[in-house]
């Protein structure tokens, strides 16, 4: 009986465990531009450089699907990230010299407004 009662604790204290790390979990979606399977692993690796988010690119859509920590990071600060390696997205615009550090087949045809 006490083996019982301890189990049912300690599954109970799993399953609250879980439920506070969903809770502090988010997904959102942001259009992100790049050409290329380069433009991929560049733009996933900026999102991915820290354990608190994790984002995945689709190349024929350019959205960025992103997963964060909301406790530890934003995804203002993902974003960012993102523009800083050369990538305008939503909410940020790469800064002209990062773009132009980006491989002829990423460079993407920019916006009139981002240059």
């Amino acid at each position: 009986m006490k083996k019982l009662i301890k189990l049912t604790i300690a599954i109970i204290c799993l399953l609250s465990f879980s439920n506070s790390k969903a809770q502090d979990t988010e997904i959102a979606t942001y259009t992100v531009y790049g050409n290329c399977g380069m433009c991929k692993k560049t733009i996933e690796k900026a999102a991915n450089k820290s354990k608190d988010a994790k984002g995945s690119w689709n190349r024929e859509t350019k959205v960025l699907t992103l997963t964060y920590n909301t406790k530890k990071t934003t995804s203002n600060e993902v974003l960012k990230r993102i523009a800083d390696v050369g990538y305008d997205n939503e909410k940020y615009v790469a800064s002209q010299a990062s773009y132009d550090n980006l491989h002829e087949c990423c460079k993407y045809e920019r916006k009139k407004t981002n240059k």
